[in-house]
């Protein structure tokens, strides 16, 4: 357990906190996402997420070379490496990923089952990109997740 104190405008406030997991205000960081196509009709999608500790949180997948196939794998990665840092409390399963165009750009759009206890929510998630829609695949699962994670460290 950690002891925290906070000062305000108006004086000082001492605060005592319970945190088990991440410090309250800290939050889940993309590291970055390493995606390859491979000679044999497939792409590989490695996936990295960190708290400020330095710990960190590998998701892998593999699939098949096509704009659905390489959007699936990504975002795929990102579900993995979420997975390692809230199983076995929380578990999340990719629905759907699809790369619209809007904007002048590109916006990939994830669907994502949540599962808490004994409930299941569904989540939607988006990323605007201009150039790189596997990269916006792993970002929009942190987008759809963002809020349901947020409330989950906040709890621990």
């Amino acid at each position: 357990m950690r002891l925290g104190s906070s000062r305000s405008k108006c004086g000082s406030t001492e605060v005592v906190e319970r945190i088990d997991g991440p410090p309250s205000s800290e939050r889940l960081r993309f590291e970055g996402l390493e995606f390859e196509r491979l000679a044999n009709g497939r792409c590989r999608a490695k996936v990295v997420l960190s708290w400020a500790d330095g710990r960190q949180f590998t998701g892998e997948c593999e699939g098949v070379i096509s704009q659905a196939g390489e959007l699936r794998c990504c975002a795929a990665a990102a579900v993995r490496a979420l997975e390692r840092v809230v199983q076995p409390e929380m578990g999340f399963e990719l629905l759907g990923v699809k790369a619209v165009g809007a904007f002048d750009a590109t916006v990939v759009i994830v669907s994502l089952s949540a599962r808490q206890e004994n409930r299941a929510s569904r989540l939607v998630g988006a990323f605007l990109t201009e150039n790189d829609a596997p990269r916006g695949a792993a970002l929009a699962v942190l987008n759809a997740t963002n809020r349901i994670l947020g409330n989950f460290f906040a709890t621990r």
